[in-house]
């Protein structure tokens, strides 16, 4: 047999050998580069009745953003995963279907890292956003539950998006003096009575 012949038989043994590992499941799916579970939501907390569509979807993508640049520029740590899954699950209660954040919900879930954006605003700013929007939605008569608890996530996410910002983090000390350490698990693990539950939309 000339070296031809030679060249194509084992081209040919290589082809047969890869599909015989692939009917007997011996060749795998690469695994997910971290672990990532999404958040569960059975219902959106936050209506009209908490605050206009509008602005819903701007704090919602803006949240987005600012998880997705964060697991990457923490290299997609444990707790940079933690943090995104429970500001991720704060953007779905705010738009079930916002795009940014089914976007990046079904890239961390497969294990891929998101492209850095750019949001409408530097994490210094969106934290003293967040503050003063807190403040609106906590100086109601404590009725609305879930303005009271949406104004509780503001000010925890506007302390650890930026530490320096003095009120935020003053604020989300003393309600944790006051009230104990905020529930996230009401919007990451759906533990809020509903009538049933579904995972985030994968996109």
């Amino acid at each position: 047999m000339n070296h031809k012949g030679v060249k194509m038989l084992k081209q040919a043994t290589a082809v047969a050998l890869f599909s015989i590992a692939l009917l007997s499941g011996q060749v795998e799916s690469p695994a997910p580069a971290f672990a990532y579970v999404p958040p569960v939501v059975k219902e959106v907390v936050f209506g009209d009745a908490v605050m206009l569509e509008q602005e819903r979807r701007s704090y919602a993508t803006n949240l987005a953003t600012y998880a997705a640049n964060l697991v990457v520029m923490k290299k997609a740590s444990k707790e940079s995963l933690a943090s995104a899954r429970r500001i991720l699950a704060l953007a779905f209660h705010l738009e079930r279907r916002n795009k940014q954040a089914v976007v990046v919900n079904f890239q961390l879930r497969e294990g891929v890292l998101p492209e850095v954006k750019k949001g409408d605003y530097n994490p210094r700013t969106f934290s003293r956003l967040l503050m003063a929007r807190a403040k609106l939605l906590l100086r109601g008569d404590g009725e609305n539950v879930n303005e009271r608890l949406l104004g509780r996530c503001f000010i925890e996410m506007a302390a650890h998006m930026d530490p320096r910002n003095e009120d935020a983090v003053f604020e989300h000390e003393s309600q944790r003096i006051d009230s104990g350490e905020l529930d996230w698990g009401l919007l990451t693990d759906g533990r809020k009575e509903s009538s049933g539950a579904e995972e985030a939309p994968e996109g």
